[in-house]
């Protein structure tokens, strides 16, 4: 079994690009912190984790500052890579950052 859910800040958002199959391809940085329990002890928890959000999916519009809830799966960058890359199935937004004008 391969399912990551995690909660996270976009930190990052590269522009939009397509597959060579034609599919919108959206690549993110998510910031992740939060507060977990091991061997009876509270560890605080921080990681940066790269995604992508293939398809429908990657015309959200979302924002740096936005933070989400998101359901995947992990996989290698690329087959000569072995950097590991959360792919989003499922993403809810839990907070809109507002766009401030100057």
């Amino acid at each position: 079994m391969n399912t990551l859910v995690i909660a996270a800040t976009v930190q990052t958002i590269e522009p939009l690009r397509y597959t060579p199959a034609g599919l919108p391809l959206l690549r993110l940085q998510l910031q992740h912190d939060s507060e977990q329990q091991e061997a009876g002890l509270n560890r605080k928890v921080q990681c940066q984790l790269p995604a992508v959000l293939i398809g429908e999916k990657a015309g959200l519009a979302l924002q740096s500052g936005d933070k989400i809830k998101a359901k995947g799966f992990l996989a290698q960058r690329s087959a000569k890579s072995t950097q590991v890359v959360m792919h989003i199935q499922e993403i809810q937004l839990i907070q809109h950052t507002e766009l401030k004008e100057f």
